[in-house]
């Protein structure tokens, strides 16, 4: 069957997502997004080659180096220091499902064709995640400026034939699993290493991974309140749809709307109430879960943004 995420520049859904690492799906670019790389990766070679001008961090060093110019001889060796002078992640290594959202998020990334490189570099990329070659990642050691350079770093030495890799589970040198797949390391053009390590993809990765995590709390926060409210014998008038047009703050509304598609049917809420209120704890369960409802909305919408830039 066809289990495949096609990547380009069309909105990716956090749906999408979801299936992408329930199913286990691979990854593809689209007919487009590779025409689009090729294109891109032409201008820049042209324009390297027509000119002597600077281009930061394409033909120039980095930082305070920006006005120094690197010969063209030079400019592979340049992509492939950097890369390895960022690689410098400690602590933990980043789970599995964030090291194939990075990957595919990366890959997406690249997929508009904006950022220069080559379609041999995207191809491998794709390559490492279909085949479950698995760079091994940090979680400390990045700054989250000028993007996440040192996560992304390691993530990028595998193309190189550098860092290590897990495969199926086992570790292993980055240069060895190349060896046993058969395949070469790249050499690095222009722009490359830059294109790699300038990107979001960790802690967009980490949110997308928290996001899901995150929906399925709130779910069962809502779930867990409804049985609550029928073991406690609450008053139903708290969740009216008419009271909540009052006061319609997306999450409270939200909310009450699930209470009472959780509580339809319920003999218990039919039943007479003696008491005239219940205790905050209650009939402010919309109000409450309301609110993390519209905190994870708004932060839904922040990272489904940066992922579809």
């Amino acid at each position: 069957t066809y289990n495949y995420l096609p990547l380009d520049k069309s909105f990716l859904t956090f749906q999408q997502v979801k299936h992408f690492l329930e199913y286990q799906q691979l990854v593809s670019i689209t007919y487009g997004a590779h025409e689009a790389i090729l294109k891109c990766r032409r201008y820049l070679d042209q324009k390297i080659n027509d000119s002597d001008d600077l281009f930061y961090g394409i033909n120039t060093g980095f930082g305070y180096l920006q006005n120094v110019k690197i010969e063209k001889e030079q400019l592979a060796a340049l992509q492939r220091n950097l890369l390895l002078s960022h690689a410098c992640g400690l602590g933990e290594e980043i789970p599995n499902k964030v090291v194939r959202l990075m990957l595919m998020l990366k890959i997406k990334s690249l997929s508009y064709g904006y950022s220069g490189v080559g379609i041999e570099v995207v191809k491998r990329l794709m390559d490492m995640y279909n085949n479950e070659v698995m760079p091994v990642i940090y979680t400390q050691g990045s700054l989250c400026a000028s993007g996440d350079l040192a996560p992304l770093a390691h993530m990028s030495l595998p193309l190189i034939g550098e860092g290590e890799v897990r495969i199926k589970n086992e570790k292993l040198s980055a240069g060895e699993a190349l060896k046993k797949l058969g395949w070469d390391p790249i050499k690095l053009q222009s722009k490359e290493g830059l294109a790699l390590i300038n990107g979001t993809q960790f802690m967009t990765a980490y949110g997308l991974y928290n996001l899901i995590l995150s929906e399925r709390l709130l779910n069962w926060a809502n779930i867990i309140a409804a049985i609550s409210f029928d073991a406690f014998h609450c008053n139903v008038d708290c969740i009216y749809d008419r009271l909540q047009e009052v006061r319609p703050h997306a999450g409270q509304v939200f909310v009450a709307a699930k209470l009472r598609e959780h509580l339809a049917g319920s003999e218990i809420l039919l039943q007479k109430k003696s008491q005239v209120q219940d205790p905050y704890s209650f009939r402010c369960i919309p109000q409450v879960h309301g609110a993390a409802k519209d905190t994870f909305d708004f932060a839904m919408k922040t990272f489904l943004l940066e992922m579809n830039s």
